[in-house]
């Protein structure tokens, strides 16, 4: 993997801010993008832009072609059984939405359970919490570890038979961790649940395939692996998307309408109301290619370097807290700096050109579990390097220095 090459294809890279060289350490909330995907993106607005699915004429049959297209990329990507089992949507939160509003409202009643973790991104948190309020169902969760990191043993005794909904994330945003999904889903499938994925953090960095793990929902979004915001996707079984009905409705969705009542097209379109995001579909295809030329394998192992490397490098920092376990996690590291907030320790780090991410991360039940009110986040992708962790580590000594706690 020549990270020289690669980082060349990132044209925001090659510029200074605040009079040094950027050192972009935020992927985990959006990734860069290559110029494969801004160029994909480009072309389709300048030479076939055209509604989909509608318009018999040739640009409509180009725009279509590149959409469906991007549609075949995405299932092969994560091994899905066919192309009608991948629905388009904004991002990962709206495909989590969707699960719980139309498929979750719709099988839970009092006494039933859904079953997450307390490390949960709030898009995987609050739609059950809803969908709790809304059914009676209980929500119940899988206690974390002193690490942060949670066991099969206690998986096996929070889900029960009265479970109906087991819904974790497959690497935490904060911790980093990379839970087991296909054992999880082993104990759901036993019990009669379905298992749901959050596959926003680990869809960038591993290989996935849906039909191993034997997960029954899959969530990904598109501007964290390369392509572009506003896209991403969500898998389902094929029989659990046909029962379910759409949550909005309009133009293309639907099969026949009558003055009184209506019929659904059969799925995936039946949840793709009104003209879908079609340049944001073509570029997740183009980072798909784009990040199949690598391999994902090496991205991969490239993103797990990164982090042991941070973790043993930051670990050296005195008064520095990191978060998480130590070993099978990828692509982030979460800290403290002495008493220092968060937030000041990203302002100062970005007045030497390096960009981090402070606050809760949308974490807030797992802020409190840690104890903390926020924490820094520094997370890695496939144009990251060692030499950039090294001048992290100095920078961060610097801070210290600066709030008077000297380098230790």
């Amino acid at each position: 993997m020549n990270i020289n090459a690669i980082r060349e294809q990132f044209p925001i890279l090659h510029q200074e801010i605040n009079g040094h060289p950027l050192v972009y350490l935020d992927s985990a909330a959006s990734s860069q993008k290559p110029r494969s995907v801004i160029d994909a993106v480009r072309n389709y607005y300048e030479l076939d832009h055209a509604n989909v699915h509608r318009g018999v004429h040739s640009l409509g049959s180009r725009a279509t072609d590149a959409y469906e297209g991007a549609r075949e990329k995405v299932a092969k990507f994560i091994n899905a059984p066919s192309p009608e089992q991948i629905v388009f949507t904004r991002g990962t939160t709206t495909a989590l939405n969707l699960v719980a509003s139309s498929y979750a409202r719709s099988v839970c009643r009092e006494g039933d359970e859904i079953v997450i973790t307390p490390m949960e991104h709030h898009s995987n948190l609050i739609p059950w919490q809803q969908v709790a309020k809304a059914t009676g169902a209980t929500l119940k969760y899988i206690p974390l570890q002193p690490d942060g990191t949670i066991t099969i043993a206690d998986a096996e005794t929070v889900i029960t038979p009265n479970t109906k909904i087991v819904s974790v994330t497959y690497v935490s945003n904060v911790l980093g961790c990379v839970n087991p999904i296909k054992e999880l889903a082993a104990i759901a499938h036993r019990n009669g649940a379905v298992m749901v994925v959050d596959g926003a953090q680990s869809t960038p960095h591993m290989k996935v395939d849906v039909q191993d793990l034997d997960v029954d929902f899959y969530a990904l979004s598109g501007h964290k692996m390369c392509g572009p915001t506003g896209i991403g996707a969500l898998y389902g079984r094929r029989q659990l998307l046909e029962n379910m009905e759409p949550i909005e409705y309009g133009g293309e969705m639907i099969d026949f309408v009558e003055l009184y009542d209506s019929t659904w097209k059969d799925v995936p379109y039946r949840f793709e109301g009104g003209t879908p995001i079609i340049a944001g579909a073509v570029g997740l295809g183009a980072a798909i290619d784009f990040l199949e030329e690598i391999g994902m394998d090496a991205v991969d192992e490239h993103a797990r370097q990164l982090t042991n490397y941070a973790l043993d490098v930051l670990s050296n920092i005195g008064g520095l807290s990191i978060y998480g376990p130590r070993e099978n996690r990828t692509g982030l590291v979460t800290f403290n700096l002495d008493d220092v907030h968060p937030h000041d320790v990203a302002t100062v780090l970005d007045t030497k050109g390096i960009a981090i991410r402070a606050g809760h991360h949308c974490c807030q039940p797992l802020m409190r579990w840690l104890n903390v009110s926020a924490t820094a986040r520094a997370s890695f992708y496939i144009y990251n390097t060692t030499d950039e962790i090294d001048q992290l580590a100095d920078a961060l000594n610097q801070t210290k220095e600066f709030f008077g706690y000297g380098i230790e």
